[in-house]
């Protein structure tokens, strides 16, 4: 392999507190496994780190091998702490000062560690070792909400959101309780190696029905994908890979191997909405990008999202949105700032 065909590598460093929750740890880590083997762009290279090699879990399996906490993290990396309990399966002792040390050295490394340009990511209780640290101050966040009154106090200055999946600010994000940390690496994996590798591996892992970080709403690229049936599958992800094309249902029922009449029953049958809807869905979630990171006027962001004009990408806005484009342009870069 050529340089020039090297992936793109992301070092991913696993902060394995005392207690961790294991599912904090291989649900997340499971999306970049999976994201790796999508697509030969992005590489995660992971790294599980640690004050001890050995740490008990929350379902009493030792977690081994974790090495030691680095001195210097490269610019690039992506830290992410796992968040822990204070119940281990068939353990109602509480923690013992070995615990206690191992958690004051992960706040420690921490405050030393991390460093402007490097991401922390925190999955459900692991808000409170990056609150401690001081890293969430004047940041927005979340936690599990059995966490959510330990958080307020370790970081009196944040601004702690309830009923939120996750939540990104800058280089800091944060996610609520234990599966929701799945649902902040598919983020990040949309926004590294793209929503065509985040939606195979939502697929496989048989999550596409979630919501967004900060946003009430479903995401919209996932918009329609709470089933399993793998003809719709087919036509939508054809779709999600190039929202532009001149899609008919003639040619998406070819590519999904059933025939038109079918394919529109069980679209609307599984995903309540017809395939033209779903079409315009996912131009409309294209454009929304264009307008948040490009100054592309309107008509040649109707274009390239495969509207004819910007009048039809204001008409099939218009009906998924308060408010029209050009207002959304302002508020999408302005959040991006």
């Amino acid at each position: 392999m050529t340089d020039a065909a090297q992936p793109f590598a992301i070092p991913v460093f696993v902060v394995v507190p005392p207690r961790v929750l294991l599912l904090d740890v291989a649900g997340p880590i499971e999306v970049l496994r999976k994201a790796n083997l999508e697509q030969p762009t992005v590489r995660f290279t992971v790294t599980y780190i640690g004050p001890s090699a050995t740490v008990g879990s929350s379902i009493g399996l030792a977690v081994t091998g974790v090495a030691a906490l680095p001195e210097c993290l490269p610019d690039s990396a992506l830290v992410v702490i796992a968040g822990s309990t204070d119940a281990p399966m068939e353990s109602s002792h509480p923690r013992d000062e070995q615990e206690r040390a191992d958690q004051t050295a992960i706040v420690a490394w921490l405050q030393r560690a991390i460093r402007p340009g490097i991401r922390l990511l925190s999955i459900c209780s692991g808000a409170l070792l990056a609150a401690e640290a001081g890293m969430l101050d004047g940041r927005e966040c979340t936690t599990h909400h059995g966490c959510m009154e330990d958080l307020i106090r370790l970081a009196p200055t944040a601004r702690v959101r309830d009923n939120r999946l996750y939540v990104e600010d800058g280089d800091r994000l944060t996610s609520a309780g234990i599966t929701a940390g799945i649902d902040l690496m598919l983020h990040i994996v949309a926004e590294a190696a793209g929503h065509a590798c985040a939606l195979a591996v939502a697929r496989y892992l048989v999550v596409y029905l979630r919501r967004g970080g900060s946003d009430p709403q479903l995401s919209p690229w996932l918009e329609g994908r709470n089933h399993i049936h793998p003809v719709i599958h087919r036509a939508q992800d054809a779709v999600v890979a190039d929202p532009s094309r001149d899609w008919s249902v003639a040619l998406l029922a070819r590519l999904s191997g059933a025939s038109p009449r079918n394919l529109s029953r069980l679209f609307n049958e599984q995903t309540g909405m017809s395939v033209t809807d779903f079409v315009n869905r996912m131009r409309v979630a294209l454009a929304r990008e264009m307008l948040a990171g490009s100054r592309l006027d309107m008509e040649a962001v109707a274009m390239r999202a495969g509207f004819g004009s910007a009048r039809q990408l204001r008409r099939a806005w218009n009906r998924l949105n308060d408010g029209p484009p050009s207002a959304a342009r302002s508020r999408l870069q302005l959040k991006a700032s």
